[in-house]
């Protein structure tokens, strides 16, 4: 029996800007309280379920295959602080992690112990079991975890709907019990005061957009808590932290292109927060405490007339005095200078280079002693396409440094580098059962020329012998917004894809970071499109080359990314076979010019201010997928989305299917009625998502799968 499309009602609505005046047909679907819209996102779903139905077989061996190659019953790599490793184990058969810790050795105990088997370390002690905290929950994310400096408090705090609201509770270690304190309606990132007595956290305005930090006194009732900090810029967000060093509490306020640091030093808290450097629109900076010759220092990372940023050491009583400030690292074009890590003895920082991740170490003598770049020691690799970067590195005084390598063919490792000796230990690598062989697989970089003449760069991953037998099917994945960089990384589920023929490229467009800032630079607010045309451009020269044929390629991308899909459907809907846009940014132009929306004013600065510039204004409407919905021969798109995502609302891909429904495009939507941005909660959940998104990947590029 065939089933028919649903077919959302028309209810113009007119709006009017800068003399232009716009209909929409569908901003109606906004209002998910009404039962009207409900019912249609349910039609859809059932429609999708239809057609789609046919793919049921396919989509249970894809989630038995990324079961059956994954170690359900795992533990990860124990990280040192306190007096205790602190580490968290998966079960087999439980959706969520156990959250736990086992006491040292000794002080003198720097190497985790072993984990071969993934049960518990022995004194193990459970201080949050995921899956207890998420039974009657329909969605569970833990958004707060920190424990207090003498080790006897927890606090966390998790969301159980998705709109990024978190419930804070702090838990009493030695009892296992959760105090009476509770605290509704925080947002993520909640820390312990380095004394152990309060907890700084952070809230979110009307518009979801953190603006205040509050401080906590444990034992207390959460309506006596003090406010210490508040954003009225609706441009900037703000968080809280800790330094390593326990010396300040640092609170960091950040626009998408200003950045303001104020530090509580702890020896003088009745100084309170004092700003480092007074803000500067387009200046951007973080800082780090650090010990150089005996004094306390401040390093910061900074780009003020430092495009791809260089690394200041100043003075902590006069931060922004000129005279009492020394370069560190020089600004290097090309080299992006991302994190700098200080440590009792010894810097890391995090960059990249050439469109790949690095990271070095910098003794602090050397730093103390000169400032050449060359006293960097960076870390080298065998591989021609890697991702690597530091990671839980808690501990001030440590002798070693912790980092995290993976490739597309190198599952996710974790090493500690030792300073003194320069030798990397692997720790673990993620196992993969099964008959998993990295040998089976190749990876290349590819260069494709834009419509500008700039070389963009290309990362692609096979299955040896199937580039170059013909084209093959490829999906073609892309971001390119915020200076985010989507690098070569493992995946087990991505074997599903790979081991049935499909090739899995990721064009590194212009509006991400991966060949530094001016390429985020480049590909945002009045260049915007050209994001659009890089990725464009890259699925041309995979087809020129023979590499993937149009009838075998499938486009993906997320959020941002699914703003990227809707607007390349709409540029060049010939090239591809399908598209999956994942909760896509489709209706972008709507999105910004309304202020109270979540997100909206603070997103000016990525993509401009469309509600006060009319060239900004008409530049957004010709690129925007919903307004530019056309008579095209659209190829097949997937749209998936959250009905309590608060970052790109459900409203744009439900408005995005039913204009593109009108032209006749065939179109998916798939809606999660109990999920956020991040989509379904727990891992089995997730797992199903991805069988369910590379079942109708392969339907679209290989129809007999």
């Amino acid at each position: 029996m065939t089933v028919e499309p649903p077919v959302a009602d028309r209810r113009p609505v007119t709006r009017i800007h800068h003399g232009d005046e716009v209909v929409d047909d569908y901003e109606w679907l906004r209002d998910k309280d009404d039962p009207d819209v409900i019912a249609y996102l349910e039609a859809e779903n059932a429609y999708t379920d239809a057609q789609t139905a046919h793919l049921e077989t396919l989509r249970g061996e894809i989630f038995e295959e990324i079961r059956s190659r994954t170690k359900e019953t795992d533990l990860s790599v124990p990280v040192r602080e306190g007096g205790w490793w602190y580490y968290t184990r998966t079960v087999e058969g439980a959706q969520y992690g156990i959250h736990c810790r086992a006491p040292l050795s000794s002080e003198d105990d720097w190497t985790p112990p072993s984990i071969a088997d993934g049960s518990g370390l022995p004194g193990e002690q459970v201080l949050l079991d995921d899956n207890v905290e998420a039974e009657g929950a329909e969605f569970y994310s833990l958004g707060s975890f920190d424990v207090s400096p003498d080790g006897t408090r927890l606090v966390w705090a998790a969301d159980t709907v998705g709109d990024e609201r978190y419930t804070l509770r702090i838990r009493d270690l030695e009892t296992g019990q959760d105090l009476p304190d509770t605290v509704p309606g925080t947002f993520a990132g909640a820390v312990f005061s380095p004394e152990g007595d309060a907890v700084y956290y952070p809230t979110v305005d009307d518009a979801w957009r953190p603006d205040t930090i509050w401080r906590h006194a444990v034992g207390t009732s959460g309506e006596d808590d003090e406010l210490v900090f508040t954003e009225p810029d609706e441009r900037y967000w703000v968080g809280v932290g800790v330094t390593r060093s326990k010396r300040y509490v640092e609170i960091v306020v950040g626009s998408k292109i200003t950045s303001e640091v104020r530090l509580l030093d702890t020896r003088n808290p009745d100084a309170g927060f004092q700003v480092v450097w007074p803000r500067e629109i387009g200046v951007e900076y973080t800082v780090e405490h650090a010990v150089v010759g005996g004094h306390d220092r401040l390093l910061v990372l900074h780009n003020r007339g430092a495009v791809d940023f260089e690394l200041l050491e100043v003075d902590p009583e006069r931060p922004a005095d000129p005279a009492h400030q020394r370069v560190v690292l020089a600004h290097q074009p090309g080299r992006r200078l991302e994190e700098v890590s200080a440590f009792a003895r010894f810097l890391t920082v995090d960059y990249r280079r050439e469109g790949l991740t690095r990271i070095a170490v910098l003794p602090l003598p050397a730093l103390a002693e000169s400032i050449d770049s060359g006293a960097l020691l960076e870390l080298t690799f065998d591989e021609e396409l890697f991702s690597v970067g530091t990671s839980s590195n808690p501990e001030w005084e440590q002798p070693t440094v912790r980092y995290g390598y993976t490739s597309f063919v190198t599952p996710p490792s974790v090493f500690d580098y030792d300073v003194t000796t320069g030798v990397s230990t692997l720790l673990k690598q993620q196992p993969v059962l099964g008959d998993f062989d990295p040998q089976a697989y190749e990876q290349s970089r590819m260069w494709a020329t834009a419509a500008d003449g700039v070389s963009v760069p290309v990362s692609v991953v096979a299955r040896k012998g199937v580039l170059g037998a013909g084209p093959a099917p490829l999906v073609l994945y892309g971001y390119g917004s915020y200076e985010a960089s989507i690098d070569p990384s493992f995946s087990v589920a991505r074997l599903s894809l790979l081991d049935r023929g499909v090739a899995f490229a990721i064009a590194h467009v212009r509006g991400g970071g991966e060949m530094g800032r001016e390429w985020y630079e480049h590909g945002k607010t009045l260049t915007k499109r050209t994001t659009f045309t890089d990725f464009v451009s890259v699925a041309e020269h995979l087809v020129d080359v023979g590499v993937t044929a149009s009838d075998r390629l499938v486009a993906q991308g997320g959020s941002a990314g699914g703003l990227l899909m809707g607007a390349v459907a709409n540029l060049a809907p010939e090239l591809f076979a399908g598209i999956l846009a994942q909760v896509p940014f489709v209706d972008a132009l709507t999105s910004i010019l309304d202020p109270s929306l979540p997100l909206t004013v603070i997103e000016w600065d990525e993509w401009g201010d469309p509600l006060h510039d009319p060239e900004v204004y008409a530049y957004m409407k010709s690129y925007t997928p919903y307004e530019n919905v056309a008579d095209l021969p659209y190829p097949r798109i997937l749209a998936t989305t959250s009905l309590n995502d608060t970052r790109v609302l459900y409203v744009e891909p439900a408005k995005w299917t039913a204009r593109l429904r009108t032209v006749g495009a065939p179109v998916l939507l798939k809606t999660e009625m109990s999920a956020g941005h991040g989509g379904v909660s727990g891992r089995y959940e997730r797992w199903r998502e991805v069988a369910f998104e590379y079942a109708w990947m392969l339907d679209v590029v290989l129809p007999s799968a």
